[in-house]
Formats: structure tokens, sequence, C-alpha cells
């Protein structure tokens, strides 16, 4: 029997993350949305300054220049900042558009 090696992803947690300060409108329900303000951001995920009242592994859909509307879920909450993975990789050319885009604002 042969060994078939185990295949790993990137882990996000340790993708690049850039200090930003954007304020952006996330859809927690279909019909609740609420304004954030978006700390840090990645490729991978976000962390946002504010406490949810969310519980781990919860949706949202939080929009962003460029990447558009894009699904997240709650990794961890501590000491009033949380953090998010995204559903999807934001793509690098994506990436650095929205980046730029931010920080023009």
């Amino acid at each position: 029997m042969t060994s078939v090696p185990q295949q790993t992803s990137p882990d996000p947690r340790r993708a690049t993350r850039f200090p930003v300060d954007f304020e952006t409108i996330c859809e927690i329900h279909p019909d609740q949305e609420i304004r954030v303000k978006i700390s840090n951001i990645s490729a991978h995920g976000m962390m946002l300054g504010d406490v949810l009242d969310m519980a781990k592994g919860d949706r949202i859909i939080v929009r962003l220049p460029v990447a558009g509307r894009i699904e997240a879920y709650l990794v961890w909450a501590h000491e009033g900042r949380c953090g998010f993975e995204f559903e999807r990789v934001i793509r690098e050319p994506d990436f650095v558009a929205m980046l730029d885009k931010i920080n023009s604002l």
C-alpha cells in the first residue's frame, strides 16, 4: 500500500495583514445590516475593531471595494476585536486594487 502525502493548505493566519481604518456595511441576516470598522485585512480575512454579538462560526457578508460582497465567518473574538476568515481568497490583483481604493478614501 502506497501512502499518499497529505496536502496542506496555507495557514491564513500567516497571511500578511495590512492595517486599515475602513468603515463598511456587513449583512448579518438577510434583513439586517450593520456598519463596522475594519482594522486590518489580508487576502484571507479581516479583523474588526467592533464586537459583534455572534458565535464562532457565524457568517456575515461584508462589502469591500473591488472585491465586492464576500462571505466571512467568525474565527475568534477577544477584548473588543473579532477576526473573520473569508469564504474565498481575494485574488492578488483585486486585493492590491482594493487596498489602493481603501487607502485613498
